[in-house]
């Protein structure tokens, strides 16, 4: 709860109760729609502190909580976050045709019906493209991801499967399933700036409310994002996110267990726990100790100084970095990401990408003579939050 000025109001004198909504409250920003029968133990501490839980949401982050009997539904208004895609159940961020067949299938199964054959569903889906005037093929490319959308759908709760499994219509056009799907879960999935929403640029406009209230859109900046960088914001705007840290510090506790972390070149709001971030770092595995190691194999900011950029390395650089250091690693490595580098290093750069860590940068911007009409893959600079991870850090080095 908070006062007029935003500030944390004590909810209860129980700690309990305290850990249980806290716990709530990180779910909920983890997983925006929560289903009982996946998370029954949390679904019922949302329910037991809804009224605080939503006047959390509503006073401090401009977001609101929708609570039925069996689903609840954290909509995010007030700040968009960029890198941060939707995946499929093997964690591979959606291409550009599994978004359009996942709003194909969302319009043809708002109005229900709650039982539906996979065939049926198809033929519906080809009828909305018709009429939005997108062209499918039913090639297998397609099948292969309308396969990866309904799957997506499953796992959120949005459909079940009562009689066979959509898996098999990826090789074969003729199989069929049939489905068990949940309207009223779907009808919750648009956030309500998309009423009215002339087109997707006045949409992107209306979600972000970074000019209307800018003390909420910074902190969900700081909740959402793993480091707001003082070249985010305007100078009015970092001079009261600096005034107000102790109060922001107070209120991330309170709610996330986050920890802030203040530099000169931005914030950071750190979880101990590391599992609120929606991608993990440092992490394990092939991509995450690639993505440690070339931490350290890209240049910083020259110097360490902490007013200084780091530059810009072009596209085939960083390639060549992460065949070296496949090259190195490929005893301990996956054999399959040693083989393709430059898809290692798609994949490390997305997640460098993802925790504000580096940033793209047009090839123009790394030093790349670009050719007109032809594509170049954008440059890679590392920004400041990098320096908390190289291995080794000078006395005079920013210390993030």
């Amino acid at each position: 709860m908070a006062d007029d000025r935003g500030a944390p109001v004590p909810l209860s004198g129980d700690p309990q109760a305290a850990v249980e909504r806290r716990a709530a409250a990180r779910h909920l920003v983890q997983r925006p729609l929560t289903c009982l029968e996946h998370d029954p133990e949390i679904f019922r501490l949302v329910r037991r502190h809804e009224s605080d839980l939503d006047r959390w949401f509503t006073q401090r982050l401009g977001y609101r909580l929708h609570v039925g009997a069996d689903t609840a539904r954290l909509f995010k208004t007030s700040v968009l976050v960029a890198d941060r895609p939707l995946r499929s159940g093997t964690g591979r961020p959606f291409h550009q045709l599994e978004y359009v067949l996942l709003a194909l299938v969302l319009a043809s199964t708002a109005a229900g019906p709650a039982v539906v054959s996979l065939r049926d569903l198809v033929d519906k889906v080809r009828s909305a493209a018709a009429e939005a005037d997108i062209r499918l093929t039913g090639d297998s490319t397609e099948r292969r991801a309308l396969v990866a959308v309904l799957r997506w759908m499953i796992d959120l709760g949005l459909a079940g499967e009562l009689h066979a499994r959509v898996d098999a219509y990826a090789e074969d056009r003729e199989a069929d399933a049939v489905l068990k799907v949940r309207p009223d879960r779907i009808v919750l999935l648009p956030l309500p700036t998309l009423v009215g929403a002339a087109d997707a640029g006045d949409l992107l406009e209306r979600a972000d409310r970074r000019g209307v209230v800018s003390r909420q859109w910074m902190r969900c900046r700081l909740v959402e994002d793993p480091v707001l960088y003082r070249d985010d914001l305007t100078a009015a705007e970092w001079g009261e996110l600096r005034r107000r840290l102790g109060e922001e510090e107070r209120i991330l506790d309170e709610m996330f267990d986050l920890v802030i972390e203040a530099r000169a070149e931005g914030v950071a709001a750190v979880d101990p726990s590391g599992s609120l971030a929606g991608a993990r770092f440092p992490r394990g595995g092939t991509e995450g100790h690639a993505a440690l190691l070339l931490l350290d194999a890209l240049p910083s900011a020259s110097g360490g100084n902490e007013g200084s950029s780091a530059p810009a390395v072009p596209w085939d650089d960083v390639v060549v970095a992460v065949r070296r250091l496949a090259d190195q690693q490929a005893r301990r490595w996956s054999k399959d990401l040693v083989a393709a580098p430059e898809k290692l290093a798609r994949n490390v750069v997305q997640l460098l990408v993802e925790v504000r860590l580096a940033q793209r940068v047009p090839a123009a911007g790394a030093g790349v003579d670009v050719k007109p009409g032809v594509d170049v893959e954008p440059g890679v600079r590392l920004l400041p939050a990098a320096a908390r991870f190289r291995p080794v850090v000078r006395a005079q080095e920013s210390l993030w």
